[in-house]
């Protein structure tokens, strides 16, 4: 592995923790029920796919290196996203994670 690409996969591993963070704080729930290998209950499962669908869409990364860093497929990051898009239609929800995700934007690119 060339020394570019492990800084690369470090830092998505970085970009995965700190919205696994955020997800946790916001939405009260265990940062390690974030991070388990098994989907977990229901507020976990939706945590994590929160999480993801922030990677994504603040950091600007691709659905196979998310998948990466959070340690799962494709296809579960793409799932996750598209679930978390049609809730979107709830302002509540809505305004809630355009905080979140202008936080995280914010960390990446503090101008």
């Amino acid at each position: 592995m060339n020394k570019q690409y492990s800084l690369r996969l470090h830092a998505d591993e970085a970009r995965a923790r700190l919205s696994r963070a955020l997800v946790s704080f916001a939405f009260n729930i265990e940062e390690k029920d974030l991070s388990g290998a098994t989907r977990g209950n229901a507020r976990a499962a939706f945590g994590r796919q929160v999480a993801m669908y922030l990677s994504h869409v603040a950091f600007e990364l691709s659905l196979s290196r998310v998948a990466h860093a959070f340690g799962r497929d494709r296809t579960t990051v793409s799932h996750a996203c598209h679930l978390i898009e049609d809730r979107r239609d709830d302002a509540k929800f809505d305004d809630k994670l355009d905080a979140l995700e202008s936080l995280l934007r914010e960390v990446q690119d503090p101008a």
